[in-house]
Order: C-alpha cells, then sequence, then structure tokens
C-alpha cells in the first residue's frame, strides 16, 4: 500500500541477479514483460524507479533499473516486488477483473451468510481458482465459476458444496 493509502498491484517479483552490471532476474505475474514499460513509477521493494531497459532472455525476463547499477545491489532485491498503483492499471470491462482485487472479499453462500473470506487466486492452467479462508480458518479452493463461485455487489457468493 502506497503512503496515500492506495493499493498497490505486484506485476513482478525479482528472482535474482544477472550478470555483474545490476540486471535483474524477474518472475512475472502478467502476461508479457513488454507490460512493465508502461508504467512509471514502478514501485521496487517499495521505492519508486524507473525501468530502464528489459528484455527476454531464456525462460525469465531481465529488467535494469534506475540505480541498480552492480551484483550485489541486484542480489539484495532477490525476492522482492515490482508494484505499481492499483490507479494505473488499465480500466476493465464488464465481467473483467484483476485478481488482486477479489482478495480479502468476503464469501457467503446463497442466503447471505458469512462462511468467510477470499484469501488467495490461484491459476494452475485450467481457470482461476480461489482460495476460501473459512470462520474456522480452514481453507478450500474452489472454482471461480458460475454457480460455483459468482462475484455480485463486492462479495463472493459460494456454492457451499464445494468447501471441503
Amino acid at each position: 500500500m502506497s503512503e496515500s493509502g492506495e493499493r498497490r498491484i505486484a506485476l513482478a517479483a525479482i528472482a535474482g541477479a544477472h550478470g555483474v552490471r545490476g540486471e535483474l532476474r524477474l518472475k512475472l505475474f502478467t502476461d508479457s514483460a513488454e507490460k512493465l514499460r508502461h508504467y512509471e513509477p514502478l514501485y521496487v521493494a517499495g521505492e519508486p524507479r524507473r525501468l530502464l531497459d528489459i528484455r527476454q532472455s531464456g525462460k525469465s525476463p531481465i529488467a535494469r533499473i534506475e540505480g541498480i547499477s552492480d551484483r550485489s545491489s541486484a542480489e539484495a532485491l532477490r525476492g522482492a516486488l515490482i508494484e505499481v498503483d492499483r490507479s494505473s492499471l488499465p480500466p476493465l470491462g464488464q465481467g473483467e477483473y484483476y485478481h488482486a482485487d477479489l482478495i480479502g472479499l468476503p464469501a457467503v453462500d446463497s442466503d447471505g451468510n458469512a462462511v468467510g473470506r477470499v484469501a488467495a487466486v490461484e491459476n494452475y492452467g485450467a481457470g482461476d481458482l480461489l482460495e476460501i479462508e473459512r470462520e474456522d480458518g480452514k481453507r478450500s479452493l474452489i472454482p471461480f465459476r458460475p454457480g460455483i463461485a459468482d462475484l455480485e455487489g463486492g462479495r463472493i457468493i459460494v456454492d457451499t458444496e464445494f468447501l471441503a
């Protein structure tokens, strides 16, 4: 979260250093490394930075970021997030959502009774799964599909048969 209270959204994480000049190997949370070029500033470990260059190298993109000029500085950022302000993301169309907007939403049954909240959103290739943390602390992964989990009015209406 920013100092002004605006939510930040992670677009990548730093997987480690690449070479000796401060370049960073990234793990993307977006579909393209090129999308990182569209945002300024990027927040690297919470600090505003400018993306100087990004390129694809093998399996992971390699980035050069302002103020990171040697391997030691790059290694010190391993595991840090690269984030943007939520307001800088493109507007969504009808029925679209960002995963980050679902996290924290209340989960209720079809009668409106609280069953928990969305703790995470996962996608292993077959569609989005919601991780619901129930009132008793147990967690369940359920498909984010119509009739199973529906987004309505700022909450997720869950078919409780899918809560293990």
